[in-house]
């Protein structure tokens, strides 16, 4: 569901993300980790084809970034860590306008909406102003504009941020339900990224950690933790080395 082929990002002098190659197949819900200025929110953006990589390129259900952009955006459901929300529309009223814009058709546009709103749990908040809602609700609406479309890939940063305990715990149940949902409904891959390791350790079976701009860890929670180790201690280890000295020895 997920190619990302050699993805890296220069601005002028300064790599943010170098060479970082990856797959992720449908069903998967994938950990993508690492410290602030490790290079993950320059990587879901190329990902979700939202900003052009330097070198490299990526395919989401098949359809390149290039090649084939348009498609490969119909594929994506992007949750970025700024929300895309225009605080004076209603709750419904950007729901549909986001199916509208994702080519959701006319005839199922109300179905798509009343699905993602519900999912997400606002059915009592649609004709709310998008402005007047909490953050966390707000969060709730960035997720839902997500889904409309029923994507067959998810990219979502820091998908819990502003939620209550209650809120988070349904947010991780909707999040596996994408990836293995009841029989008949669309099976998506999913990126989650998050600081919250506990919430990797909740959802994720995999881990993708970048540090400095580089792919430093692609492995199953179980196999990081099997020496009895914890995610933390993975983490710690994997971003406190300096990668440009092991590059050059």
């Amino acid at each position: 569901m997920i190619e990302a082929r050699g993805l890296s990002k220069r601005y002028g002098d300064v790599v943010a993300v170098d060479d970082v190659s990856f797959s992720i197949g449908n069903g998967e819900v994938v950990g993508f980790l690492g410290p602030n200025g490790a290079g993950k929110t320059t990587t879901m953006p190329m990902l979700a084809g939202f900003l052009p990589p330097s070198d490299g390129t990526a395919e989401l259900a098949g359809h390149d970034i290039f090649d084939a952009a348009l498609e490969a955006r119909r594929a994506v459901g992007y949750l970025p860590e700024a929300l895309p929300l225009y605080p004076e529309m209603t709750v419904d009223a950007y729901l549909r306008y986001v199916a509208r814009i994702k080519d959701v058709p006319r005839g199922t546009r109300s179905e798509a909406v009343a699905r993602a709103a519900e999912r997400c749990g606002l059915n009592r908040v649609r004709r709310r102003v998008i402005g007047t809602l909490s953050k966390g609700f707000r969060q709730r609406v960035g997720l839902a504009q997500a889904i409309v479309h029923d994507p067959a890939v998810l990219i979502l940063d820091e998908p819990t941020v502003g939620l209550d305990p209650l809120q988070i715990r349904e947010i991780r149940g909707l999040i596996a339900e994408l990836a293995a949902p009841e029989q008949g409904d669309v099976q998506h891959a999913v990126v989650l990224s998050t600081h919250i390791l506990a919430e990797v350790e909740a959802i994720c079976r995999r881990v993708i950690l970048i540090h400095e701009g580089r792919k430093v860890v692609d492995a199953p929670i179980e196999d990081l933790t099997a020496g009895g180790q914890t995610l933390d201690e993975v983490f710690a280890r994997e971003t406190t080395r300096d990668t440009t000295v092991e590059g050059a020895a």
